[in-house]
């Protein structure tokens, strides 16, 4: 029998007890991908040109609408006006105005292929809040290099707020805000409420001055105005030789002043804060538009021509500043009486002086009193004796403010103006010093 080697036979037995190790493989994760790195964003060569759009009355201003929710028209559809290839098309905008109240306008953007409509108005909501600020809206070319800047009226700009269709009746305006417009005394709570929150000690103090004597229905501070005025002692001499009291309905005078300017101070008249909302004339100049006689009185389209001929531009823009404080005066004038309210529709007169008029003529449920309707009258005399010189031609400014000759020369003469002719044509001039005329008392037997 042939015997294998030990050596072999200890090599095979070996190798059936160890089984064969294999190599395990390792499982790596994939690469991240990198990010791709920004846009680097090349400066602007060369110089913009910026061209401003001022307000042209034959021409609508633009809207502007935003959208309070994440909504983003230019997402949704692709980032093209046409119908993209997954069949959304563009939103669909549109505007309504209410025949009743033209200045009433609606916002809707509907979107397609959707039940939910974003309406925003410019009489209700966050629209009413803004209503003293100005508004502008840039767009600028970079092929062309152009920046162009339009102004936008606050009432053209509106909050888009999202609403399902069919769903909207309980969202529509009470009956009582759609029957009638916000009254002054409304307007003068809220910003009395504003001037409270936010106001400064200064005018705080002055806003509860104002309150405090205008409280005509406080029964306690009648109580007390009564009280003090028995305790008043009243002088009968000084009693017979005032004036009469139309003749002391004037503006602010002086009458010790040497010029006509001095006489009736124009800085009392116009504020120095009320100068920049009085260039609305000055700016259609600029533009080369017309002075419509739609729009502003007799007296000021009579004039424009003065303006043209006028060189230096300070003196042109304050007495087109004139004219369009004369327009407002006229303009709200007609707004609180009766014959005038159809011609004064639409007109807009800014908030300061609308607060300011208000203040001073203080009409009662939309209708000037009688002193007061006489005192408006006589700012608009004197700021017409200033634009024509200190000697005017009554007849224009009489047909604007709806009076005959005869009754307009009786608030001339209580001003201290003499009526004069020159080539036989009649005028105003205000002669010095000033001569108010004084009440005529009977002779006893």
């Amino acid at each position: 029998m042939n015997s294998e080697p030990e050596d072999t036979k200890s090599q095979l037995t070996q190798n059936q007890e160890t089984p064969t190790k294999k190599k395990k493989k390792k499982h790596r994760a994939p690469p991240t991908p990198t990010p791709p790195p920004p846009p680097t964003l090349l400066p602007v060569q060369g110089k913009a040109k910026v061209q401003v759009l001022h307000e042209n009355p034959q021409k609508a201003p633009p809207f502007v609408g935003y959208f309070s929710s994440s909504y983003d028209p230019l997402r949704d559809n692709g980032g093209n006006n046409s119908e993209g290839s997954d069949g959304i098309g563009s939103p669909r905008v549109r505007v309504y105005r209410s025949q009743k109240w033209p200045k009433r306008v609606q916002m809707v953007v509907s979107p397609s292929r959707s039940n939910v409509d974003f309406v925003g108005t410019n009489y209700s909501g966050e629209a009413t809040i803004g209503q003293r600020y100005k508004y502008a809206l840039g767009v600028f070319d970079k092929e062309s290099q152009s920046l162009k800047i339009v102004p936008v009226a606050c009432d053209r700009v509106f909050r888009l707020e999202p609403k399902v269709r069919g769903l909207d009746v309980a969202d529509e305006e009470p009956e009582s805000s759609v029957k009638e417009e916000t009254s002054a005394q409304q307007k003068a709570d809220k910003m009395k409420e504003l001037t409270i929150l936010f106001g400064t000690k200064k005018s705080i103090k002055e806003a509860k001055k104002k309150h405090s004597l205008n409280q005509e229905d406080n029964p306690k501070s009648q109580e007390e105005l009564s009280g003090r005025i028995k305790e008043v002692k009243i002088k009968k001499e000084a009693l017979e030789s005032t004036d009469a009291n139309i003749a002391r309905n004037v503006p602010p005078y002086d009458a010790s002043a040497t010029s006509p300017q001095e006489a009736y101070p124009l800085d009392k008249i116009i504020l120095m804060g009320e100068w920049a909302f009085l260039e609305d004339i000055f700016e259609l100049l600029q533009v080369g538009a017309e002075v419509s006689p739609k729009t502003y009185p007799t007296f000021v389209c009579n004039r424009i021509h003065k303006l043209q001929e006028i060189q230096d531009e300070a003196e042109k823009r304050s007495l087109s500043c004139i004219f369009s404080y004369i327009t407002h005066l006229i303009k709200y004038k007609d707004q609180n009486s009766m014959d005038g309210v159809s011609s004064a529709k639409g007109h807009r007169i800014p908030s300061i002086l609308s607060q300011k008029f208000s203040t001073v003529f203080s009409p009662e449920s939309k209708r000037l009193s009688a002193e007061k309707n006489d005192l408006l009258i006589s700012y608009v005399l004197v700021l017409t004796l200033y634009a024509d010189e200190f000697r005017t031609d009554p007849t224009d400014i009489a047909k604007d403010l709806r009076m005959s000759s005869i009754k307009l020369r009786v608030h001339y003469e209580h001003l201290g103006c003499k009526l004069s002719r020159q080539d036989s044509l009649l005028s105003f001039t205000l002669p010095l010093p000033l001569q108010f005329p004084t009440v005529r008392q009977k002779r006893r037997r």
